[in-house]
């Protein structure tokens, strides 16, 4: 696995400078799989993309909750987390809906995160699968 840039020069990066390297590794997983497949699949290959181009990429990230100065693990875990700063969704929906805007925004706040995709790849176009969501924080 051939690293493409070095990966400190990822983490000097803005959450802006780093969506479009993700949204570049989104195309190419896409264009090589198409529409159809699991969820499961797009993450698995999406995060081997990022890796391989030398991002920090934490995979089935526990997002703890905290409530009146106590952590609960409820459970939650976001899909990918790019270098500490952006979070992925990533689906294989008919369609997404707003629930699915919910709750990625609700991962940004609770991660203090200020940008987030949601990536659809049940498109025929990844283009057309791709929302920004923006916390501001």
């Amino acid at each position: 696995m051939d690293k493409v840039n070095n990966s400190s020069s990822f983490a000097e990066k803005t959450e802006n400078e780093l969506s479009a390297v993700i949204v570049n590794c989104a195309f190419r997983v896409h264009l090589q799989l198409g529409p159809g497949l699991l969820e499961s699949a797009y993450e698995e290959c999406l995060f081997y993309e990022l890796k391989k181009i030398g991002l920090k990429a934490e995979k089935q990230k526990p997002l703890p909750l905290v409530y009146d100065e106590v952590e609960l693990d409820c459970g939650y875990r976001v899909d990918i987390l790019v270098e500490s700063k952006v979070i992925l969704e990533v689906k294989s929906v008919e369609k997404i809906n707003d629930v699915h805007l919910a709750q990625l925004l609700t991962y940004l706040k609770l991660a203090n995160c200020r940008l987030g995709l949601l990536i659809n790849f049940n498109v025929k176009l990844i283009k057309n699968g791709i929302k920004r969501v923006v916390n501001n924080l």
